[in-house]
């Protein structure tokens, strides 16, 4: 019997692992059978298997297809091809075209006509009316535009952890390989403004949309892999193009948007703890004397504690970013460690902002009782972290 199963263990040691398996796994993270011409995984996806094909688009779903012209004949007259009824509405450019299905269309009149970001602002609803005409000549844009409509849409309709669509992540894929394939050509003025929207959208795609749909799935209680923190890397990401682009130029759409970036790098103080709650501060060891060299905690508790007063309707992408920006050096390497205060002060910045931003709150569904249950579960005798939890001393103080 032990050498049946030892035989058996090695057997499944030894199977062949999947080296060249299609785009659309490697994409999605699967395990790829390589089958020909379709894998059986983007067979029960719905997706045209891109193992075989250069040409084939990543994730492109597949659909029935397009309807034929029919032959119409008046009188005597000699026959002629009649094009099928539709109300084609497409995006192109030189590079690349997508003709929008009626869903698109619905999401483009129901959504994209007015501000995801910010529903009260007067500003950014002009703005994205503008995008909105510019994404019919830049088809990364509508692309971007679509997919983060479409996560907006499942904010709306879910409440808890839910797997990307098949929809989302065809238009996020999109998006993504025509940006960058536009970026490797010269960027015109006239360019700037729809690849900085792009960028834009797809650090937003990024952050609302973890690989995990439960809490139990999500980072930090699952083991560590190269998707840890994705979303610092894309904002990252994001931020190298900003000299190449320069949002807020006098000809920019975003030049409206100067307020808020000065808002995302208000400077801190330069020593002392003054607007950190004192019990914060204790966790985190600052104190009178405490800087941003001394602690590596310093910034973060900083830029939390301006937020924790807040009323959830006073919250801006302004107010939430100036965390986001002290998520590098020694900081970063604390959360990658899993450290408890720097998960700690994660999971109050969650808390708060995913009040405000619905970006925010869809990763915060699964990582927020995800770093819950990992500080209870491998710093319990740490008290003075787990009474900021829920159900602890200090929970309803804060947030």
């Amino acid at each position: 019997m032990d050498s049946t199963r030892s035989q058996q263990a090695r057997e499944r040691r030894t199977l062949r692992r999947s080296r060249f398996g299609c785009r659309n796994c490697k994409l999605r993270k699967l395990k790829c059978d390589e089958l020909k011409p379709q894998c059986k995984k983007c067979t029960s996806f719905g997706v045209s298997c891109n193992f075989m094909s250069s040409h084939i688009p990543d994730l492109q779903p597949v659909v029935p297809g397009p309807r034929r012209p029919t032959v119409v004949a008046r009188g005597n007259a000699k026959p002629q091809l009649q094009p099928p009824v539709t109300s084609a509405v497409w995006t192109s450019d030189e590079a690349a075209s997508y003709q929008l299905n009626a869903k698109c269309q619905d999401f483009v009149t129901r959504y994209l006509g007015r501000s995801l970001v910010a529903a009260d602002n007067p500003q950014m609803t002009h703005i994205n009316r503008r995008l909105l005409k510019l994404a019919f000549a830049y088809p990364f844009l509508m692309h971007a535009s679509l997919a983060v409509a479409l996560t907006y849409d499942r904010h709306l309709n879910t409440t808890s952890g839910s797997r990307r669509s098949l929809e989302m992540c065809y238009h996020w894929s999109q998006g993504t390989v025509l940006l960058n394939r536009r970026l490797r050509e010269p960027i015109e003025t006239k360019d700037k403004d729809p690849i900085w929207a792009t960028a834009a959208a797809l650090a937003i795609l990024t952050f609302s949309s973890p690989d995990a749909s439960t809490p139990e799935e999500s980072w930090p209680l699952r083991t560590s892999d190269h998707s840890d923190l994705d979303w610092v890397r894309m904002a990252e990401g994001k931020m190298a193009l900003w000299s190449t682009l320069n949002p807020l130029r006098p000809d920019s759409l975003f030049t409206v948007m100067a307020p808020a970036y000065a808002l995302m790098n208000t400077p801190f103080p330069v020593v002392g703890i003054d607007g950190i709650p004192r019990p914060l501060a204790a966790v985190c060891d600052l104190d009178a004397a405490s800087t941003a060299d001394s602690s590596p905690y310093f910034c973060a508790a900083h830029a939390v504690s301006g937020i924790l007063n807040l009323s959830d309707s006073a919250i801006s992408t302004g107010h939430t970013q100036i965390f986001q920006r002290v998520i590098y050096g020694r900081f970063e390497c604390l959360l990658r460690e899993r450290d408890p205060v720097a998960l700690l002060l994660l999971h109050l910045w969650y808390r708060k902002a995913s009040r405000g931003i619905w970006w925010i709150e869809l990763r915060a569904r699964v990582e927020c009782p995800s770093i819950c249950s990992y500080l209870r579960m491998y710093h319990g005798g740490n008290g003075a972290v787990l009474a900021f939890l829920p159900g602890g001393g200090l929970a309803g103080r804060w947030g």
